[in-house]
């Protein structure tokens, strides 16, 4: 009788963990966004563009303000040619199934920034709602 409810739990726990694996992948956050990753580590703001919501909250080095998203790409092409990356890297992530956050450090040549970006699904498409540059000094 006992190994019949330890069986059992063990089949409940089993059918819980298949549940939360369906429903990361049929809500699409299953890992790290590679794509908007390495646009963000090539400095490649028109990859960035094409995964950016209609509107996106931008903040670049405390400037702040909700722009288009060719708006947003032009602002960060900007800011890339101004500091080219060497590498980025995720350092952190969260959320639920809604919405989905990565804070990351992109090294420059000279200088170091963190990285927020904001991610939620519209149109079973992932895409950035909030994107921050700050000074990681």
């Amino acid at each position: 009788m006992l190994l019949t409810l330890l069986a059992m739990k063990k089949l409940n726990l089993l059918k819980y963990f298949f549940i939360l694996l369906l429903a990361a992948v049929m809500f699409g956050f299953t890992g790290e966004p590679d794509n908007i990753n390495e646009a963000l580590k090539s400095g490649n703001a028109s990859d960035l563009k094409q995964n950016m919501n209609a509107t996106v909250e931008l903040v670049i080095l405390e400037k702040e303000n909700v722009y288009s998203n060719i708006q947003a790409e032009q602002i960060l092409k900007q800011f890339f040619s101004l500091h080219k990356p060497v590498s980025f890297q995720i350092l952190h992530n969260g959320g639920n199934n809604n919405s989905q956050y990565y804070i990351g450090l992109l090294k420059t040549k000279t200088e170091s920034f963190r990285i927020y970006y904001l991610l939620k699904i519209k149109d079973k498409r992932t895409l950035i709602y909030q994107l921050r540059i700050e000074s990681d000094e």
